[in-house]
């Protein structure tokens, strides 16, 4: 089993041109397939709000449904680099409440990380987390827990006045502390800029192929989440079909009696038959 990575390795991976993959994950076996094809990392994203639980987004996710989910895939991959994303409103009304929260991915699930949204708005919140001794990713770009603000998911910095902004937001970032940067749905060129300018590594999710890393949904990759599928994603498997055809031909059997069989059944110990023809007979 290998090694799990640190931050000193994605350091180095930066520095050699070594690309880290990863994905996100929210359970038991997905964590643990993940760490058996060679993944450097997964993120517990709060995606796991339209994912798993079946919200129109990111918003209702809560603490407690994170932790959950953090402590399953930290089961499933106990020697893989593991993030905590900090959902909504768990870090934007008070520097302590950022540290107190990010402090329970640590404490609770034995995360490597904690990552949280936005730029220039939340530098004291990355500043008191990394000053509490925590490893905290900054994400900037399509930040889905600010949608709305941004009008939709919709691309970011395609524009000289959008792109400058960004640009300014990771360079406080990395000020700031953060141990790394995720750019979400932003131009190529933007993420090729960013790579080589800041020190910390740089990974995309949408953001072209010109960072330190790439970053998928698992339920998107794998063809598990059929409601929509982003424009950057590229799947890997269709899963989704294969249960549902799983389910028709289950139902078809059940319904026809082809299931279950004789093969499928426990049988009473051969040398108790009769005595167990007697005993129920007793009761007839």
């Amino acid at each position: 089993m290998a090694k799990k990575k640190s931050r000193l390795d994605f350091i180095r991976m930066k520095k050699e041109g070594e690309q880290v993959a990863w994905v996100t994950a929210y359970d038991f076996p997905t964590a643990s397939f993940a760490e058996q094809a060679g993944m450097d990392m997964l993120l517990v994203g709060d995606s796991l709000g339209m994912v798993v639980l079946g919200y129109h987004g990111t918003i209702p996710v809560t603490m407690d449904d994170c932790i959950r989910h953090c402590q399953a895939v930290r089961r499933g991959a106990p020697n893989t680099f593991c993030i905590g994303d900090m959902p909504f409103m768990s870090y934007q009304i008070s520097d302590e409440d950022a540290v107190y929260n990010a402090g329970r991915f640590l404490k609770e699930a034995d995360m490597d990380a904690v990552k949280l949204e936005g730029g220039r708005r939340v530098l004291t919140r990355i500043k008191a987390i990394a000053d509490a001794g925590i490893l905290v990713m900054g994400h900037i770009g399509l930040t889905p827990q600010s949608s709305g603000v941004l009008g939709g998911f919709k691309a970011q910095g395609r524009d000289p006045e959008s792109a400058r902004d960004l640009i300014e937001d990771a360079i406080a970032i990395q000020d700031a502390g953060a141990w790394a940067l995720l750019l979400e749905a932003v131009p190529p060129e933007l993420s090729q800029f960013l790579t080589k300018k800041l020190e910390i590594p740089v990974y995309s999710i949408g953001a072209g192929g010109p960072c330190d890393g790439q970053l998928l949904i698992c339920g998107d990759m794998l063809g598990l989440f059929q409601a929509f599928t982003p424009k950057f994603v590229k799947k890997y498997a269709n899963v989704a079909e294969i249960e549902i055809n799983a389910f028709k031909e289950y139902v078809n059997d059940v319904k026809t009696g082809k299931f279950p069989t004789d093969d499928h059944c426990y049988h009473i110990l051969a040398d108790r038959a009769e005595e167990y023809k007697r005993m129920l007979e007793e009761y007839m």
